[in-house]
C-alpha cells in the first residue's frame, strides 16, 4: 500500500485523508452488514491511514451513528469525525435550531463522543433557504459555539444552494456528492471558484456516482434517468475490454481533483478498504481514462432533480436537468 495523502480542510486546522470512509454501509444501506465485519474495516482503515470518518442519523436510521461509535472506541482521537442532522429518513427533514440542537446530542451519544469535528447540514435543498440561510446555519454556529463540533457546514446534490450557503461566509466545510466524478464535473465550474475564494473546505462524496460507475451498475433506486445507467454500463464494459477496472479509474479520477480535501467512499469490510487503498497507491493511465470519457461522451455533466423545485439547479443555476 502506498503512503496515505493529507490535506488540509480549506481554513480549518484539520488534515484528512484524501480517502475518506464512508460510514453510511454500517448502517445496512447497501445491504446487510455485519457488525463485526464493520469494526475491522473501521480499524483497518485507521491503520492503514485512514483518517477521515462520516456518517448520519440519517444512514440505517441511527444504525451508522452507533456502529461507527462502537467502532470508534478507543480510536476516537485518531480520527477526524464528520456528522450531519437535519435528515432523518427518506422524507423526514427538520431544519429547525431546536432539532439540531437535539440531534447533535443524539449523535454524541450514538457516536461515544462529546464532540465531533464538522457538523453539516444534511441535503439542504429538500429545505427552505431562508430557514437554512436564517435559522439553520446560525444554530450551527451557536452548536460549534457549544463545543459539541469544531467546524460547520452543509451538503446536499444542486450546486445552486451549496453556493448560496457558503456565500453566507458562515460556513467551514461543504459536501457535494455526485458533481465530480467521471460522468460530472460541473462543481469545477459552479462551487470550486466559491469555496476557494472564501477558503471553505470541499468534500466530494459519490466518485463512483451512487454505484453507476461499478459492475452491477445502478441500484434499482438510483434517480438517475436509464440513458445515463446505460452510458456507464457501456463505459465498464469497454473499460474492461481494455484490461481496466472503471471502479478503480473513477476513484483514481477523483482522488486526483486537488481542490477537493477528501474523497468519500462506502466501506464495510477489510476488503472493501483495501481495494480502495489500491487505487491509492495506483495512477490512471491517460489514454485509458480519455477513451473512457468519449464513451460517456454527449452524456457527460447530466444530472437529476432533488429537493424542492424552488431549490433546483435548473433555476438557480440554469442547468437542464435529465
Amino acid at each position: 500500500m502506498a503512503t496515505m495523502e493529507y490535506r488540509e480542510i480549506g481554513c480549518t486546522d484539520l488534515r484528512v485523508s484524501i480517502l475518506g470512509f464512508g460510514a453510511a454501509p454500517l448502517g445496512n444501506a447497501y445491504g446487510e452488514t455485519n457488525p463485526e465485519d464493520a469494526t475491522r474495516a473501521v480499524h483497518h482503515a485507521i491503520h492503514q491511514g485512514i483518517n477521515f470518518f462520516d456518517v448520519s442519523p440519517y444512514y440505517g436510521l441511527t444504525l451508522a451513528e452507533e456502529r461507527l461509535g462502537v467502532a470508534l472506541k478507543g480510536h476516537r482521537n485518531e480520527v477526524v469525525l464528520m456528522t450531519k442532522c437535519g435528515r432523518y429518513g427518506l422524507d423526514n427533514f427538520d431544519f429547525s435550531a431546536a432539532r439540531l440542537h437535539h440531534s447533535i446530542d443524539e449523535s454524541l451519544t450514538r457516536l461515544r463522543t462529546d464532540h465531533v469535528d464538522i457538523l453539516l447540514a444534511h441535503d439542504i435543498e429538500f429545505g427552505d433557504m431562508q430557514q437554512i440561510l436564517e435559522e439553520t446555519i446560525p444554530a450551527l454556529r451557536k452548536i460549534q459555539q457549544q463545543g459539541k463540533t469544531r467546524y460547520i457546514g452543509v451538503s446536499g446534490l444542486p450546486l445552486g444552494v451549496l453556493k448560496q450557503a457558503v456565500e453566507t461566509k458562515l460556513l467551514d466545510v461543504v459536501l457535494s456528492y455526485c458533481r465530480y466524478n467521471l460522468m460530472i464535473q460541473d462543481l469545477d465550474r459552479y462551487l470550486t471558484p466559491v469555496a476557494k475564494k472564501l477558503n471553505v473546505g470541499l468534500i466530494n462524496a459519490s466518485p463512483l456516482h451512487m454505484g453507476m460507475l461499478t459492475k452491477s451498475g445502478a441500484p434499482d433506486w438510483h434517480p438517475a434517468p436509464q440513458a445515463l445507467k446505460k452510458v456507464s454500463h457501456d463505459a465498464f464494459e469497454y473499460c474492461q475490454k481494455l484490461g481496466g477496472s472503471l471502479p478503480e479509474v473513477a476513484l483514481r479520477f477523483a482522488l486526483d481533483y486537488l481542490p477537493v480535501a477528501s474523497t468519500l467512499v462506502g466501506m464495510r469490510s477489510v476488503a472493501e478498504v483495501d481495494r480502495n487503498l489500491k487505487t491509492v497507491a495506483s495512477t490512471n493511465d491517460p489514454a485509458l481514462l480519455e477513451a473512457v470519457q468519449h464513451v460517456i461522451g454527449s452524456m457527460m455533466n447530466r444530472t437529476w432533480p432533488s429537493g424542492r423545485l424552488e431549490n433546483s439547479d435548473a433555476l438557480l443555476l440554469g442547468i437542464p436537468q435529465s
